[in-house]
């Protein structure tokens, strides 16, 4: 398969990052490499707006290291970014010649849109969201967007950012309650420039970059949250602001401690936290999503979706479960046939769910199920349950929350009642008993489905009426060929269902006839 790695270096006013990623001709990638160097550029701007000799010499410095990185794993090509202080220095143009006679590294410096378009393109490219406000705290500027149906309409870059913030308005280590005050009116006044931000309602504001990274890492924390990934991890504005308080109302030398919170940041976090609050209020959403993908990954996607002729992925959760299928050999004809068996067992056994579920939610469920179903057995068939409760809890899936994505890993893990509780344990702060007993439900269905294809041959052909005896209710299966396996593991199997729905289930199997 034509490989190549494309590597892309982000200049940022705090800290440059290299990414090496090596893409296919499918469309599928996988990030090989990600390292950062803290530059901090903004502070080594002069009263001239100029980038002093210090600052240039870090920057060589950086990329330097970054070139002998890329030689080694050999990549094909790099796209070179910088934004705003490279943007505001008036000697931007000599920074960029010097580095590329030195170097050979050319730097594209982005214009306020482009670096507003790529955050706005990496969001709507990993993320079910479709309306909702972007944001995006660097270290000199503050780009925020707002798209509609996943189309952007509008964008901005604001002057200010964690480190202009922090030097401009804190003195020394400690900030006092005038001085906090201070920034979050200085903020404020800025977003009421902008018409827009109250025009426009969403219930999502979504952030990106470093600050809200660990903003978002810090709450994690202070609540213990068992679920793996930062991506599309979800706080009310209630905890956002409660998150903000215990960062202002820490010392510096607590905030170098504190679990989440890296050290390079714990001096800018807070007026950058304020700054984040003070959004969601204004534009009065109800839910901070915090995205792991930003400028970076908008550069990514569009170098992946030109070849297409666009920059949006149609739907992004099928993106995610197309890359699995590759990266854990899945075969996608089993996933359709399982999906359908278990759709259709659904319809016959829905009236006897224990608890409300919506018709459209269990579908879409087990429709997601099935994509990953025991997707465990890649690393070990004897655990396999185990193994896909295990990385589905701890990996991203670009396009489910982490609601989703604890749900669709206890059904396409399911093994049993009291697997699912011993797996769910740690979890108890995210899931209900209702919902529990709903994944029962469909994880129940689902093991039916699978044992119906035991033998991978695709061998039943249709699933008849559900008709009530006296004692139990009685399904027809056809099937072609034998099929003994399958009706063994099905008879075998089929206790899980009846004890959810609390009814006995006789399964008659039955030759297919055209």
């Amino acid at each position: 398969m034509n490989m190549k790695r494309f590597a892309i270096i982000d200049i940022g006013s705090n800290s440059i990052r290299l990414v090496i990623t090596e893409l296919d001709s499918q469309g599928r990638f996988k990030e090989l490499h990600n390292v950062k160097k803290v530059a901090r550029l903004s502070t080594h701007l002069n009263e001239a707006d100029e980038l002093t000799e210090t600052g240039i010499n870090r920057l060589i410095e950086i990329l330097l290291s970054f070139k002998e990185m890329m030689n080694f794993h050999e990549v094909a090509q790099i796209a070179t970014v910088g934004t705003q202080a490279l943007r505001q220095a008036e000697n931007q143009q000599a920074i960029v010649e010097l580095i590329s006679d030195m170097l050979g590294i050319d730097i594209r410096i982005l214009s306020e849109y482009e670096e507003a378009y790529y955050g706005y393109l990496a969001v709507v490219n990993s993320t079910a969201i479709e309306t909702g406000f972007t944001i995006d705290i660097g270290g000199g500027s503050t780009e925020v967007t707002y798209f509609e149906n996943r189309e952007l309409k509008h964008y901005h870059s604001f002057p200010f950012g964690a480190i202009t913030l922090q030097s401009e308005f804190i003195k020394g280590e400690e900030a006092s309650k005038d001085v906090l005050e201070s920034i979050k009116e200085y903020v404020l006044g800025q977003f009421r420039e902008l018409p827009w931000l109250k025009d426009c309602k969403s219930q999502h504001v979504i952030g990106i970059g470093g600050s809200a990274r660990n903003v978002s890492l810090v709450h994690q924390h202070q609540h213990e949250y068992p679920l793996g990934g930062l991506h599309q991890y979800e706080m009310s504005a209630e905890e956002l602001q409660d998150t903000e308080a215990l960062l202002s109302h820490l010392s510096l030398s607590e905030r170098q401690s504190l679990d989440g919170l890296s050290k390079d940041r714990a001096d800018i976090i807070v007026p950058a936290a304020i700054a984040i609050t003070t959004f969601l209020e204004y534009t009065e959403a109800e839910t901070f999503v915090m995205s792991r993908r930003g400028l970076r990954d908008g550069l990514l996607y569009e170098e992946m979706l030109r070849p297409m002729e666009t920059d949006r992925f149609p739907i992004v959760v099928e993106e995610s479960f197309h890359q699995l299928s590759h990266d854990y050999d899945i075969n996608l004809f089993h996933v359709t046939y399982i999906t359908t068996l278990a759709s259709k067992l659904y319809h016959l056994f829905k009236d006897f769910c224990p608890v409300d579920l919506e018709e459209s939610e269990a579908l879409t469920l087990l429709k997601y199920s099935a994509k990953v179903l025991y997707i465990g057995e890649f690393i070990n068939k004897e655990a396999s349950s185990q193994n896909t409760f295990y990385l589905l809890t701890n990996m991203t899936v670009d396009g489910l929350s982490h609601k989703e994505r604890l749900a669709t890993a206890c059904i396409s893990s399911f093994k049993s009642k009291s697997a699912l509780t011993r797996y769910t344990h740690p979890y108890k702060k995210l899931v209900t008993k209702k919902q529990l007993k709903s994944y029962e439900f469909l994880g129940s269905l689902m093991k039916l489905a699978y044992s119906l294809n035991k033998t991978g041959r695709h061998l039943i052909c249709e699933l008849g009426e559900l008709k009530k005896d006296s004692s139990s209710y009685e399904l027809t299966i056809y099937y072609k060929h034998d099929c003994s396996f399958e009706q063994e593991y099905a008879l075998k199997h089929k206790k899980h269902l009846e004890r959810v729905i609390n009814e006995n289930i006789k399964l008659e199997f039955v030759p297919f006839e055209l």
